[in-house]
């Protein structure tokens, strides 16, 4: 049953045949879900984290399940693709599975141990971007259609990608070297991270020399200031503060909302009441607005150079992870 070989479908179009989805929600056909995403039961012997690990999982000691021939997934991003691979080429797969596992993290996480593994996520990336992919013609702006036409383009190619990625070198070069800027500032000291473990939370100073730099997350998701894989392989906290000039953010990694389990991440907390209150405090006219616990990756930040000082900012922070409820929780059952 390993060696099982299935094809891809989309979501729309597996509604109507018995299928695996791999990294998104089940639809009325789904016999089985490899998932990491939170409300999701995970089979027995599949407690990993990510959607891709728990596919390789799948391939070593295959859970029962009724028969299907088909796989896919409801969204277009870098575990999704690893994770689907993994079950439609399992031979394939095995042969390349640190890369592709790397590569989940990669587009999940925003880590990686292999640069190629890095660099096969940035171009999944900017095939899922409308103004770069080299599917744009195609793109239609139906989120299922474009879904499944990026899954269908690139699964073939994926290998490739994190093998070799030179013949796409110019929709990862120029990310490419942002992330070795980035990095260097964190080796350098221009960046410095001051971790704080009984909150979980990594406090990130960048020099105010340094531009801002943008790495993608996700599908083809850009955030700043500096790129996320260079602060997030320098700490494991699973709580980012960014400071940044007059500028700072707030976010909750991706960790903290799927079920995460090499360990367990302090929970999410509610952060709008804490945008309430530090808007309150400035004296410019900076808004601080804070995204729900809901959101992928939840951000609290201003809108405009803020009147706040570091010491201030972190000060609000803090209290506020010591003092709120928590307002998420992955691993309860829907």
């Amino acid at each position: 049953m390993a060696n099982v070989t299935r094809r891809f479908i989309g979501y729309e179009q597996s509604r109507t045949e018995p299928n695996i989805v791999v990294d998104g929600s089940p639809n009325e056909a789904t016999v089985l879900t490899l998932t990491h995403w939170p409300g999701n039961a995970q089979p027995d012997g599949t407690d990993v984290d990510t959607s891709a690990e728990m596919a390789f999982a799948h391939l070593d000691n295959p859970v029962d399940h009724e028969p299907a021939e088909v796989v896919t997934n409801n969204h277009f991003d870098q575990d999704g693709a690893a994770g689907l691979f993994a079950l439609v080429d399992p031979t394939l797969a095995q042969e390349h599975r640190a890369l592709l596992v790397d590569l989940a993290a990669a587009g999940d996480f925003g880590t990686y141990r292999f640069r190629n593994a890095a660099r096969a996520s940035m171009i999944l990336s900017a095939f899922g971007d409308p103004a770069r992919s080299p599917v744009a013609g195609q793109l239609s702006g139906d989120a299922a259609a474009d879904t499944a036409l990026l899954y269908a383009t690139t699964l073939p190619l994926l290998i490739e990608m994190v093998t070799d990625p030179a013949p796409y070198r110019d929709l990862w070069e120029a990310e490419d070297e942002v992330l070795s800027a980035s990095e260097e500032a964190v080796a350098g000291g221009s960046v410095t991270i001051t971790e704080d473990p009984d909150l979980d939370l990594a406090v990130v100073v960048i020099d105010g020399a340094e531009p801002v730099r943008r790495g993608h997350r996700f599908g083809h998701l850009q955030l700043g200031p500096i790129h996320p894989m260079a602060v997030h392989n320098a700490t494991g906290c699973a709580r980012l503060l960014l400071a940044h000039q007059h500028r700072f953010h707030y976010v909750d990694r991706y960790e903290t909302w799927v079920q995460f389990r090499t360990r367990t991440p302090l929970p999410r907390v509610d952060l709008r009441p804490l945008a309430a209150a530090l808007t309150a405090a400035e004296t410019g006219p900076a808004t601080w607005t804070a995204e729900p616990p809901s959101t992928l990756t939840p951000l609290l930040a201003p809108d405009n150079d803020s009147t706040l000082d570091l010491d201030g900012v972190l000060s609000a922070v803090r209290h506020h992870l010591q003092t709120a409820a928590p307002a998420w929780d992955p691993y309860r059952r829907s």
